[in-house]
């Protein structure tokens, strides 16, 4: 198991501890920092971040890998501390711009916008992810490989960079002094998730806040104005792939129409929101207001406790294949990492109460049941043992038949909930 395997392992079930122990202290404080299909819809991301992540890995790294080898103007050490150190800050100086040209420059944003989308603020916004951010995201790390940062140093302080992020995104944390005027704190990164227009596009620090102070991109969080969280075009759904495509598809749309080729090439690269003329003439759209209620499909309980058993199971799906990204097939891992897609998407059309989404539901539960059952193999795991094959067959089975029932269960009548109680 390499390094980063290794400190993912690790991070894993810490990350779910705290979660719960958030969940826990905002219930004796008798507040509501999650709701059910949120939480899903934000870890499921995070899953198909982490699936892509095993196919565009060695795309991303290769390249820096490639850099340092053949262009780097130094040969640091690699067993110096003042190596380390200094790739750790120049890292974070560069995740800097890399998150503010993503919230500046509109093709960035539509890989950074699925980190944005949820309209609640808890520790499992922290993992949801974007699942296209390999594609650009990179180039902005290459002047670390051009300095001679070595692969695994750059690899290692990445990770450090990623995991410190993860506690800022919580609201039962309060000011913290001093701290928050030189870290990424939680009060900090609540104003930077906010779309309230005091805290629009700022704070844009990893570990350091104090690049934003730097650079001007700073502002402290006000109790007089709470921030409200989301994006100013709601997304409006719990379908994971559309979060990652919905910003990239609504600029396709503005591009194909406008009719100079300027602007079909401009609508790319300018700001969020900006849209030529022509188009926002032909097409336009309503004014940003400020939003009083979170996008809450009403869900039945017995749905709802299927949603969450059929989700635990699939993240203990996914936590196989990340297992056996390093042994398997290709062939194997592409058709395991679609069929957990696939599933997600069919998890969210039952949490937005779509009619077809039991009928979906109802034929991947049973092949889940029957494939293993007969063929004793699941994906790129060959020879299972009879027992498990049985249990698989079983959940899965049992999963089938109530599904008839629960499709005709009741759900409560409110569509959506409000922001300030929420």
């Amino acid at each position: 198991m390499n390094t980063q395997e290794l400190i993912i392992t690790w991070a894993t079930p810490v990350f779910f501890l705290l979660i719960g122990i958030e969940l826990l202290v905002a219930k004796l404080r008798g507040r509501q920092a999650y709701a059910a299909n949120d939480a899903i819809n934000s870890i499921g991301l995070g899953v198909i971040s982490q699936l892509v992540g095993v196919f565009t890995k060695l795309v991303t790294i290769g390249i820096y890998a490639w850099c340092v080898e053949h262009l780097a103007l130094f040969a640091l050490p690699e067993n110096s501390l003042w190596v380390w150190a200094g790739a750790l800050l120049f890292y974070d100086f560069c995740y800097y711009w890399l998150h503010r040209m993503g919230h500046e420059v509109n093709i960035l944003w539509a890989a950074h916008v699925v980190h944005h989308q949820s309209e609640h603020y808890n520790l499992s916004t922290a993992l949801r992810q974007t699942g296209s951010g390999a594609l650009l995201g990179w180039v902005f790390y290459l002047p670390m490989a051009i300095v001679g940062v070595p692969l695994k140093v750059f690899v290692v302080v990445a990770l450090i960079d990623l995991l410190y992020q993860f506690w800022v995104h919580t609201e039962q944390i309060g000011r913290l002094g001093w701290f928050d005027r030189v870290f990424c704190s939680p009060s900090n990164h609540r104003a930077h998730h906010a779309v309230n227009d005091r805290y629009l596009d700022r704070n844009y620090g990893g570990i350091l806040i104090v690049w934003d102070r730097l650079f001007g991109s700073f502002v402290e969080e006000d109790d007089s104005d709470k921030p409200v969280y989301g994006t100013r075009s709601p997304l409006r759904s719990w379908n994971p792939l559309w979060a990652n495509a919905e910003v990239y598809w609504k600029t396709a749309q503005d591009a194909w129409h406008a009719k100079r080729w300027r602007d079909k090439l401009l609508v790319w690269i300018k700001p969020p929101g900006w849209r030529p003329a022509d188009v926002a003439a032909r097409f336009p759209k309503p004014d940003f207001t400020m939003p009083t209620e979170r996008f809450d499909p009403p869900l039945s309980w017995p749905l709802k406790l299927y949603v969450l058993l059929q989700f635990a199971l699939l993240l203990g799906m996914a936590t196989q294949f990340l297992g056996m990204a390093g042994s398997a097939g290709f062939s194997a891992l592409l058709l395991y990492a679609l069929y957990l897609v696939a599933s997600l998407c069919v998890v969210g059309a039952l949490m937005e109460g779509r009619r077809w989404a039991v009928w979906a539901e109802g034929v991947r539960v049973l092949a889940t049941a029957v494939v293993p059952l007969f063929s004793g193999r699941w994906f790129g795991i060959g020879h299972l043992d009879g027992h498990i094959a049985l249990a698989i067959a079983v959940v899965f089975g049992l999963s089938a038949l109530v599904l008839p029932w629960l499709g005709g269960q009741r759900a409560p009548s409110s569509l959506h909930h409000d922001v300030a109680t929420g």
